[in-house]
């Protein structure tokens, strides 16, 4: 397939472990732990991404004519649409209803995981743009006779780019919490509506005076019989929302060993022994949150560990972002507001591509007035900081000496 003056071809691999960590991270940076090579080979190698959960890895891979790795894609072949976070469950009915076959189909995206990011891995300085990359996808798409590319969670170049290509644009919402450069904590409650600012207070020390002991933990930091206890609260939390417990518990040991300090744990502790945690992904300007479960009923701690405990993580490190997941409009008065998310397709069949396209016209004006009007909700003060009313407030509840 040309590309300017050079030609790339591409390849897909069954394993992440058939390419060099080292050219795969060349594409994928460093900013989001996602894409990296040591995230997807965590998931590979603990059993998580595989026939067990019907994630076929086949990541695609394009090579110049030196050889060398100018762009990838971490892809995979499935046979259902779970795991995802972007349902198309309705089109697959549809579709089969009507005599089609839908499954097999190619996903790329990152298993579990509804993470915004890069999608379309292409090494700077190498000339290759998303589009080359998408073109590849359909072509490999077309050769192996399936229904349909999925590129779900990209970032918003990717989807603009791939639009442009004519995929089909799908919008979703999450709710993030930026840092708009605050000292500590308190500068971030400085910035809500008072109202707001005395919830939050309440909640975190309700959840504070439980006789609880709290911890962040990082990395090499965290010990065998701490991720054992957080794959008992992972379960706890897959079987309260009838879901299907897709990582391994040879999953999070793992990853700590193979990204390090990236990894994040928010524990809490009663008399020793771990009752809840929130486990956090830290990227170059952002901190993910991904899984978090309990062991017994306490006030407010899933905000406290998930929500307040990560905006102070944020704070502390620099951060720009907190991005705690898919879902949950109670995050708005936590200050996590609405955010669009970006998906594109391609689908083979005409008649499917036309009703698909139908829908997402009529839904991303839907999406986007959604969003509108949740953030209306925000508790950020709309008529500017009144320091000395929030300095106040502060003072009485002992946040900050007199």
């Amino acid at each position: 397939m040309p590309d300017g003056s050079d030609r790339v071809s591409l390849s897909l691999h069954a394993s992440i472990a058939s390419i060099p960590a080292a050219e795969w991270d060349a594409c994928a940076g460093t900013d989001n732990p996602f894409v990296s090579h040591a995230f997807l080979s965590a998931l590979e190698d603990s059993g998580s991404a595989g026939p067990r959960t019907g994630w076929l890895p086949q990541h695609a891979v394009l090579r110049n004519a030196a050889g060398r790795v100018v762009a990838a894609a971490p892809m995979y072949a499935k046979s259902h649409s779970y795991g995802e976070y972007v349902f198309d469950h309705g089109w697959a009915q549809a579709f089969e209803e009507a005599g089609g076959t839908y499954y097999p189909k190619l996903q790329v995206a990152v298993p579990f995981s509804p993470v915004p990011g890069p999608r379309l891995l292409c090494r700077p300085g190498s000339g290759v743009a998303p589009a080359t990359l998408a073109a590849a996808l359909v072509q490999a798409c077309g050769e192996l006779r399936l229904s349909s590319v999925h590129v779900t969670f990209c970032a918003e170049a990717e989807w603009q780019a791939l639009g442009a290509a004519g995929w089909l644009q799908r919008l979703g919402t999450q709710f993030h919490w930026d840092n708009a450069g605050y000292a500590d904590f308190d500068g971030f409650l400085a910035a809500l509506a008072s109202r707001k600012r005395k919830v939050i207070r309440r909640e975190r020390r309700e959840a504070n005076a439980c006789g609880l002991r709290f911890s962040t933990l990082r990395g090499a930091a965290i010990t065998r019989r701490q991720w054992e206890a957080f794959y008992r609260f992972y379960g706890a939390t897959v079987d309260r929302k009838w879901g299907s417990a897709y990582l391994t518990p040879e999953f999070f040991p793992l990853l700590a060993a193979r990204l390090g300090d990236a990894v994040v744990l928010m524990l809490a502790e009663q008399d020793g022994r771990p009752v809840a945690g929130a486990l956090n992904l830290a990227g170059s300007h952002t901190l993910y949150g991904r899984n978090w479960g309990c062991e017994g009923d306490w006030p407010f701690l899933h905000f406290e560990l998930c929500y307040y405990r990560a905006i102070e993580f944020a704070i502390a490190h620099g951060l720009r972002r907190v991005e705690a997941g898919a879902q949950g409009e109670h995050k708005i008065q936590r200050g996590y507001l609405p955010r669009p998310t970006y998906s594109a397709h391609w689908i083979a069949h005409t008649g499917l591509r036309h009703a698909v396209d139908n829908f997402l016209r009529r839904e991303r004006p839907a999406i986007v007035a959604h969003m509108a009007a949740l953030a209306e909700l925000s508790p950020f003060r709309a008529d500017g900081l009144d320091t000395a009313e929030a300095d106040a407030e502060l003072k009485a509840s002992g946040s900050i000496p007199p």
